[in-house]
């Protein structure tokens, strides 16, 4: 594991107060809309053979949070998340690829009810002890995935002939772990 020193086997919680899980889509085909969850958990096992490794989450998604509250509530309807019927996200490993520096997680990702498979890119930040003697590890993760595919289809028309929004949604996950003792 020297591609990753200091990363050390154990099981890893996300810390919520350092740790963002955002996304990215294209709107009216000239710029993108950013937002973010507020409310998530997740935990990594990372083994003695860092292909062995596992992940999952689960992200509450009525707390999305775009900076305009009218657009929230609207994203939590039955035209994208449907919070309702479907209040979490889930993401399980399926498995783990090393490439130098360099990590790919595979997994399952459930939205909507819907479960389809997706691929992070992932880099390690680095490990490190903190000022109460707790180990703490960063990741950033990226993958993109076709709202489509989850069954989140609303669009509207633009007066210029486009769509309103993209299909293709990037997520980014630059999260802080915390080793338990």
């Amino acid at each position: 594991m020297t591609a990753f020193e200091g990363l050390t086997a154990g099981t890893y919680t996300i810390d919520p107060t350092h740790t963002e899980i955002s996304f990215s889509v294209r709107h009216l085909a000239i710029s993108k809309v950013r937002g973010h969850f507020q409310t998530f958990a997740g935990t990594v096992e990372i083994a003695e053979q860092i292909e062995d490794s596992t992940a999952s989450a689960t992200i509450d998604v009525a707390s999305i949070n775009t900076n305009q509250a009218q657009r929230d509530e609207h994203l939590r309807t039955s035209d994208f998340f449907n919070v309702e019927e479907f209040p979490e996200m889930t993401f399980k490993s399926t498995g783990v690829a090393v490439d130098g520096g360099d990590l790919t997680i595979n997994g399952d990702l459930t939205l909507r009810g819907v479960t389809k498979p997706v691929t992070l890119e992932a880099e390690f930040g680095g490990a490190t002890v903190d000022g109460y003697g707790n180990t703490k590890v960063g990741f950033e993760a990226t993958t993109k995935i076709n709202r489509q595919d989850f069954g989140v289809t609303w669009n509207a028309a633009t007066e210029a002939g486009g769509l309103t929004l993209g299909d293709v949604i990037t997520i980014t996950i630059d999260a802080q772990l915390a080793k338990n003792n």
